[in-house]
């Protein structure tokens, strides 16, 4: 009871499933997200936001002023 609440807590504070597989002592990380993978609630938010900043930074780049040779800038 004690490891799998160690593990639980582990992997919601945001430590990776392979170095929590190591301290674990499992062959492989699919071992532990077999066992744990529901203990990690913000899996996916981190490349979501990633995504999210890099299309937001491209949109607002899209929308910026058209450059002078432009043929949009010459009307």
């Amino acid at each position: 009871m004690l490891r799998h609440t160690y593990a639980s807590l582990v992997l919601e504070a945001g430590e990776s499933v392979v170095t929590l597989a190591k301290w674990l002592g499992h062959s492989s990380p699919t071992i532990t997200l077999d066992h744990y993978a529901h203990f990690m609630p913000e899996a996916g938010k981190k490349g979501r936001r990633a995504i999210d900043s890099l299309l937001g930074e491209r949109a607002e780049e899209s929308s910026s002023p058209n450059s002078p040779d432009s043929p949009q800038a010459r009307s």
